[in-house]
C-alpha cells in the first residue's frame, strides 16, 4: 500500500482510507487574482500525480479543490481595474482551467468557490463563538483565540513563545513573527468597496483561512483522508484550518497532510523584479508535457531548481518517449519471449518506487533504463507486433499516472501548412531566424507546434495552449 510523508507526524505513514476503497482529498487551489506561475503549477501537477496514483491503485478518489475568489488580493485588484469581483476572478479562473488542461492535470470532482459558500462559513464562525474559541472585536470583526486551542502549532511545530501576544492579525497572509489571533470574519471597511455580505454575524466577508475549513467539511465531512498544498501553506493557513475545524467539531480534521516543496528558478527565489517569473504563457515554445515532466522529475518534498536549460532537457526526454512509441507502433520484428519478463519487472519497479512516498526520481531512473533496453531490442529487430502491443499496454497503464506519453501521431499536414513549414526551413537555412520565428508563431496559431530536435524539425497538431 502507498506510504506518504505526513507533515503532522513528520513520519512516512501508510495511507489508510477512512472509508474502504475510497479516498476523500482536498487540494488547496489558486487565488484567482492573476495568472498561475510555475511554482503554483508544480504544486497542482504533483497533487494531480498523487490523485492519479491513488486511482491507479484501485481506489475511488473524491477530490475537491477550492477557488479563492474573495480575499485581500482579489478585492484590491478588482477595485483597481474597476470591474466586479466576479468578472475579475472568473477571468483568471478560466485562465487557470486552460493551464491545467494543457499540463494534463485532471479536474477535481468539484471546484468549490468561496463566494458560493458564505452561509457555511458564517455557520462555522457561529459554532466557534458558541464554543468560546472566538470573540468579536469592537469593530465588528470576529477573531479566533489561539490561546484556547491547545493543539495550536502542532502541524507547523512552531513554539507559542515565538508568537506575539495580545495582537490580532487582519491580513490574509502573514509571517510567524506577528501571528496571533487571526481573523475569521472581517467587518466591512471602505477599502472593500461593494464586496460584503449581510449576515447574522454582521456585514463583512470571510477571512481566507476560514474559507477552506468550511468548504472542505461541507463536501468531504468533518474528518477526511488527505489535505494537500504547497509547503508555504503549513503556517499559518493549514495551522489555522486545523484550529478552526477541530475547534468547531471536536473531531480530528485530517488524517494525512501532504505538502509539496517550493520551486526556485536558476537557484533563486522566483520574483518579477529578478526577471525569473514564469507563467505557462511565457513558455509557449515548450511542449506542455515537457513542462509537466520538469515538475515531476524531482521528489515532491525536494525543492525543484527550474531553469530553461533544464526544461530543454525535459523536452528531449519527451522526444525520447515519442520516439519509443513511434517505433513500437511500427514494430514488426521477431517475437521475443523475454519481453513479458522485462515488462513485468518494470511494472513492479514502478509501483515499488511510487508506493514509498512517491519516489519519482528512482522511478524515472528505472523507466529510462527500461526504455534503453527496449530500444536496443527494437534496433536489433527483436520486438514483434505482439511484443510491441504488450509494451504499449504497459506504457498506457503507467501513463494514466504520468500523463507524459503520446500514442497517436498525425500522418500529414495540409498543403498550406506544409508550405509554411517548407518556407521556415528555407529561412533557417539562410539564417533568417526572425522570419523563421514568425512562421513558427503563425503555425502555432493554426494549431501546429514545432519541435526543433537534433534529428530535425518535428511537428504535431495541438489545441491552442493559451490566449
Amino acid at each position: 500500500m502507498l506510504k506518504l510523508f505526513n507533515t503532522f507526524s513528520r513520519k512516512i505513514e501508510e495511507l489508510r482510507p477512512i472509508e474502504k476503497n475510497t479516498v476523500k482529498m482536498y487540494n488547496c487551489g489558486p487565488t484567482v487574482y492573476d495568472f498561475a506561475h510555475v511554482g503554483n503549477l508544480r504544486t497542482f501537477t504533483l497533487q494531480d500525480l498523487l490523485r492519479r496514483y491513488l486511482e491507479f491503485k484501485g481506489l475511488d478518489v473524491f477530490c475537491i479543490m477550492n477557488i479563492t475568489d474573495v480575499d485581500d488580493k482579489t478585492i484590491k485588484c478588482s477595485l483597481e481595474q474597476g470591474v466586479s469581483l466576479k468578472d475579475y476572478t472568473q477571468k483568471y479562473f478560466h485562465e487557470f482551467l486552460a493551464d491545467i488542461k494543457a499540463l494534463g492535470i485532471k479536474a477535481p470532482e468539484k471546484f468549490v468557490f468561496a463566494t458560493e459558500n458564505i452561509h457555511e462559513m458564517v455557520t462555522l464562525v457561529e459554532k466557534l463563538l458558541k464554543n468560546g474559541l472566538a470573540y468579536k472585536s469592537a469593530g465588528g470583526s470576529v477573531y479566533f483565540d489561539i490561546k484556547k486551542f491547545k493543539k495550536y502549532g502542532f502541524l507547523s511545530k512552531i513554539k507559542m513563545s515565538n508568537l506575539k501576544k495580545g495582537t490580532r492579525v487582519d491580513s490574509d497572509e502573514y509571517g510567524k513573527a506577528n501571528a496571533s489571533d487571526f481573523v475569521l470574519w472581517k467587518a466591512w471597511q471602505p477599502s472593500d468597496g461593494n464586496v460584503f455580505w449581510e449576515t447574522e454575524i454582521g456585514r463583512g466577508r470571510p477571512g481566507w483561512h476560514l474559507e477552506c475549513s468550511a468548504m472542505s467539511m461541507k463536501y468531504l465531512g468533518e474528518h477526511f483522508d488527505i489535505h494537500g498544498g504547497g509547503i508555504d501553506l503549513v503556517f499559518p493557513h493549514h495551522e489555522n484550518e486545523i484550529a478552526q475545524s477541530e475547534g468547531a467539531t471536536g473531531k480530528k480534521f485530517v488524517n494525512h497532510w501532504v505538502h509539496f516543496a517550493h520551486l526556485i528558478v536558476d537557484g533563486k527565489k522566483m520574483s518579477k523584479s529578478l526577471g525569473n517569473f514564469y507563467t505557462l504563457r511565457g513558455l509557449s515554445k515548450f511542449e506542455p508535457r515537457a513542462i509537466r515532466h520538469e515538475f515531476l522529475k524531482a521528489h515532491y518534498r525536494d525543492k525543484l531548481n527550474f531553469s530553461l536549460k533544464s526544461l530543454e532537457q525535459s523536452q528531449k526526454t519527451i522526444e525520447t518517449f515519442d520516439e519509443l512509441t513511434r517505433k513500437l507502433l511500427d514494430a514488426s520484428g521477431k517475437e521475443n519471449k523475454k519481453i513479458s519478463v522485462i515488462v513485468k519487472k518494470m511494472e513492479k519497479e514502478f509501483e515499488k518506487q511510487l508506493d514509498f512516498d512517491l519516489d519519482l526520481p528512482k522511478m524515472f531512473a528505472a523507466l529510462h533504463k527500461f526504455i534503453r533496453r527496449i530500444n536496443k531490442l527494437l534496433n536489433e529487430n527483436n520486438v514483434g507486433k505482439k511484443n510491441a502491443q504488450e509494451i504499449l499496454g504497459f506504457l498506457k497503464k503507467i501513463d494514466s499516472v504520468l500523463a507524459l506519453f503520446r500514442f497517436e501521431f498525425d500522418k500529414e499536414l495540409e498543403p498550406e501548412l506544409l508550405s509554411l513549414l517548407t518556407r521556415r526551413e528555407e529561412a533557417r537555412k539562410h539564417k533568417d531566424f526572425r522570419k523563421a520565428d514568425e512562421i513558427r508563431a503563425l503555425l502555432l496559431k493554426k494549431g501546429v507546434q514545432l519541435d526543433d530536435t537534433f534529428g530535425g524539425v518535428r511537428w504535431k497538431k495541438i489545441k491552442k495552449l493559451c490566449g
